[in-house]
């Protein structure tokens, strides 16, 4: 397993949490800028950022030498996407908008090689050091990369049993806002019925001993979901993050 990917485990095994922003960059300057400032982890995002493969393992190689996990979040829930992105050196996926058990079969069964799952077999891509790496060194290290499902919507929270039933999920993700849209209050994530539903989805996953993720925007937020038992924590976004640090030093430039 890789060294990075190793340390990341141990502190959420040790009941740690681990902290890192949506990535929607294209300069991977940026993502090591991520890891020099402490953050354990980058969530390099394909859903919603403009990024495209061959952009993005330049970010990869950012992270691991900053020394942060890269996830790369895939446009969704399909194989060749999720191949692509293991492929090129991501050491977890996360897939976005899973609705039932058979859906996170799939996403596993697409992530790993046999026998935990039957990802498409390459060893000529960056991951296996194009082909100069054991290739039964590869498939063995490549089955410990994270699997990390999204549940946004009611249908998923109706099947979370059956959900945490699958083998081979590491990490359930929350989206918080996709979870507000779905039940008719788009935005408003600290509705009490928001928040209802995403101490459910905590409680039922922590019996299950599977580790829970969430994003939150505000700094305050972290605090709240960490004792409510959140681990992998998603702080916002790159973007958003630095346009908050401009508009907070005009403000302090212009005496307001």
């Amino acid at each position: 397993m890789d060294r990075i990917l190793e340390v990341f485990r141990e502190k959420l095994k040790n009941g740690g949490f681990v902290i890192g922003p949506f990535m929607k960059t294209g300069d991977p300057a940026f993502v090591e800028i991520a890891g020099h400032a402490g953050f354990d982890y980058v969530i390099l995002d394909m859903e919603h950022g403009p990024v495209s493969y061959e952009q993005m393992q330049n970010n990869i190689r950012g992270a691991v030498l900053s020394g942060i996990v890269p996830v790369i979040r895939v446009q969704e829930l399909d194989e060749a996407y999720i191949s692509k992105a293991l492929d090129i050196g991501a050491l977890g996926v996360q897939i976005p908008q899973v609705k039932n058990s058979s859906q996170a079969r799939d996403a596993v069964k697409a992530a790993k090689f046999h026998p935990d799952g039957g990802r498409g077999v390459c060893r000529f891509v960056r991951a296996a050091d194009y082909s100069c790496m054991d290739r039964y060194d590869y498939f063995r290290h490549a089955n410990e990369n994270l699997v990390i499902l999204q549940l946004e919507g009611e249908e998923a929270i109706a099947d979370i049993d059956g959900i945490l039933e699958v083998k081979g999920i590491d990490i359930i993700f929350i989206g918080p806002y996709d979870l507000s849209q779905s039940l008719g209050i788009p935005g408003q994530t600290d509705s009490p019925l928001v928040m209802d539903r995403m101490r459910y989805i905590i409680e039922k996953s922590r019996s299950r001993n599977i580790i829970v993720g969430t994003f939150v925007d505000r700094p305050e937020d972290i605090r709240k979901w960490r004792d409510a038992g959140v681990q992998y924590i998603s702080y916002s976004v790159d973007v958003g993050i630095f346009s908050d640090a401009c508009i907070k030093l005009i403000k302090f430039a212009k005496g307001f």
